[in-house]
């Protein structure tokens, strides 16, 4: 891995966001002593893309000028190896003249010129031996590998179009990326966006990769959501993020952290007011202090006494003090 290579990666302008992601897995792959090597299964499955597309998007970087595709050929086996990746920091780059096949990484004679004599790739003999399935069929002489002599993409077998990697959809209506791109935008409007970029200190005019395209709007719309929360709350949690964070996020998974809290804290808020208010605690009884006077009302009432409540000592005090009379108290069963 080399910062310089990613760092690199990441600065490149006006590529589409899958073009953009396979330059920077190719510069992970970068070695500063070595080069860069990786094998085609390594490159799709870092980038969670088939062979095919993988293909497509490394025409069009060495089409716009990024890299320089070489191919080569063990000296002993003479099987073909993992392709040599040339980018376009590394001293001495220069681009391919001409549009390259996708599989092999060259056309027509044009492009021999631009390819590097040090590495052992005979240029006109690979020509021959690796055909080109855009540009015709080779012969049976040539085949270096496994693969049948004359790949082409009509064959079952076709290193190009594999079966496993390629599955057969049905035509859309729209590319799927713009139609994801609308969508996003119909999600989040161009107004929000702009208006959280400006609370989180970002230039719309020198935007970071992470905050281009349709993919952060995406991100934006799943906090909205799948969290609960609305476009407000969001740019709120936004600008409050800030003060832990001074320096703009690099992109909208920076945020995923505050947006969660901030609908902890939504739902805690919303638990608060729909619980209800306690009932204010009634009078509290006043204490009995005239316990003779209290015995006298229950013996003088036809509520329920108990033979045993009363005892001797307070019979005798409601008697002397004339509260009760010893025929009621006889009525009542008190001995």
């Amino acid at each position: 891995m080399s910062h310089e290579a990613t760092n690199w990666a990441i600065k490149q302008r006006g590529l589409k966001p899958t073009t953009k992601i396979v330059l920077w897995h190719l510069c992970d792959r970068f070695n500063p002593d070595y080069g860069c090597f990786p094998s085609q299964d390594r490159l799709a499955h870092d980038c969670e893309i088939s062979r095919s597309t993988l293909n497509d998007h490394l025409g069009q970087l060495e089409a716009v000028g990024l890299l320089r595709r070489v191919p080569r050929l063990d000296p002993v086996t003479k099987r073909q190896l993992p392709t040599r990746y040339i980018l376009g920091f590394e001293p001495g780059f220069t681009p391919v003249a001409v549009v390259p096949c996708p599989e092999i990484g060259h056309g027509d004679d044009g492009a021999a010129e631009s390819l590097d004599e040090a590495d052992g790739c005979d240029v006109d003999g690979m020509a021959d031996a690796l055909p080109c399935p855009d540009f015709g069929h080779g012969e049976d002489a040539g085949a270096v590998s496994d693969f049948p002599a004359e790949p082409c993409p009509e064959n079952a077998e076709s290193r190009v179009r594999i079966s496993d990697t390629n599955p057969v959809r049905e035509p859309l209506s729209k590319p799927v990326k713009e139609e994801e791109g609308a969508q996003a935008r119909e999600a989040i409007s161009d107004e929000v966006f702009g208006d959280l970029l400006a609370a989180l200190g970002l230039d719309p005019d020198a935007l970071p990769g992470w905050w281009q395209g349709w993919p952060p709007r995406l991100h934006v719309q799943r906090w909205r959501d799948e969290l609960g929360l609305t476009e407000a709350e969001i740019i709120a949690a936004a600008e409050a993020s800030r003060q832990d964070h001074p320096e703009p996020p690099d992109g909208p998974k920076a945020l995923d952290r505050a947006m969660q809290r901030a609908a902890q804290r939504k739902v805690e808020d919303a638990g608060r007011k729909r619980r209800k208010p306690k009932a204010a605690p009634g009078p509290a009884a006043k204490p009995i202090t005239d316990l003779p006077a209290f015995y006298a009302d229950l013996v003088n009432s036809d509520r329920y006494l108990p033979v045993s409540a009363i005892s001797n000592t307070m019979r005798d005090a409601m008697l002397g003090r004339g509260l009760v009379t010893a025929e009621r108290l006889r009525e009542r069963g008190v001995r």
